[in-house]
């Protein structure tokens, strides 16, 4: 096996400083031969190798890691197996470390490394995070799908009125209001509705009407909630529950659908919309098919909307 891309990545990397969250090492996006299961984050100060199939000699890999850590940085290493069930994950290096206050810019979120499949920061919407520090002040935001509410804490560091976190999830939602917390955060001003969002339209509506909103799903949530069926039905909510100008930020991740799916969804469902492009995934997410990976597509409302909007038909309907 071939180490010499990590080498490089690693060796730039810790070169200098790193105090914040990054991905060091993304394999996953195909630019590297024979590396594509290998993922490699800094979630200071441990790193976390996530392995995506068997690595044929992590002891190599983390000599290279060590090799490249002139400064120091690194106190411990951890390797995930993705590919085996209940992604248990093992310290290579120094003591295993389950949770950590890691810092983006301002922010500061809580994680835990190897514990489960995601550590509970999606570093790859860090630019998104930075557009919301830019352009939420005195908004009103709506977070679906919230998981730990990194962007909600975006949104009120910069500046928002309020934000509503919704996530079937409940671990998840208190996880997210810690992360409020962290930031010194006023939690009045944060609303949480940890329950199916489809079950749920009647009290966003109440919370509401929305400047910003956030569709932020994964692909698939068993029982719940399938991009290629229900996204439709939640891009539908948009007429009842956003203001004339309203920004709508939809997220899509997946090698078979892409911007091209979303936007006739939109043209489809809200055609009133305008779609006015896609924020950057962060730039060490570099991808052979960007298209194929995580899309962030920025859509604007019209400024006047038809006073017949969509009701919702009831709680319970993917309508």
């Amino acid at each position: 096996m071939d180490l010499s891309a990590i080498q490089d990545s690693a060796a730039a990397f810790f070169d200098v400083a790193q105090p914040d969250a990054r991905r060091i090492f993304h394999g996953r996006g195909q630019l590297y031969p024979g590396l594509e299961h290998i993922c490699i984050d800094w979630l200071a100060p441990l790193v976390l190798i996530s392995a995506f199939d068997e690595i044929e000699d992590s002891a190599a890999v983390l000599q290279v890691l060590r090799d490249a850590d002139t400064k120091g940085q690194i106190q411990s290493v951890m390797l995930q197996n993705r590919f085996v069930q209940g992604a248990p994950a093992q310290a290579l290096f120094g003591e295993p470390l389950e949770q950590l206050i890691v810092t983006e810019d301002k922010l500061r979120f809580e994680v835990h490394p190897g514990l489960q499949q995601n550590c509970g920061l999606f570093m790859d919407t860090r630019l998104l995070r930075d557009w919301l520090l830019a352009n939420s002040e005195g908004r009103n935001v709506l977070n679906l799908f919230a998981y730990t509410c990194s962007l909600s804490v975006a949104a009120l560091a910069g500046g928002a009125k309020s934000v509503t976190n919704v996530d079937m999830s409940k671990t998840s939602i208190k996880w997210g209001e810690k992360n409020h917390d962290l930031n010194l955060q006023d939690l009045e001003k944060v609303k949480s509705i940890p329950h199916n969002l489809f079950k749920s339209w009647g009290k966003i509506k109440q919370l509401g009407r929305y400047d910003i909103v956030l569709i932020d799903p994964p692909m698939r949530q068993r029982g719940s909630f399938d991009a290629s069926k229900n996204y439709g039905a939640v891009i539908k909510k948009m007429k009842s529950l956003c203001k004339p100008n309203a920004q709508i930020i939809a997220t899509i991740n997946s090698p078979f659908l892409s911007s091209d799916y979303m936007q006739k969804l939109f043209e489809k469902h809200l055609p009133g919309a305008k779609y006015l492009g896609e924020i950057a995934v962060a730039g060490e997410f570099r991808d052979k098919y960007p298209e194929r990976a995580l899309n962030i597509c920025h859509f604007e409302m019209a400024a006047r909307q038809d006073e017949n909007l969509d009701q919702p038909h009831g709680d319970g309907a993917f309508s």
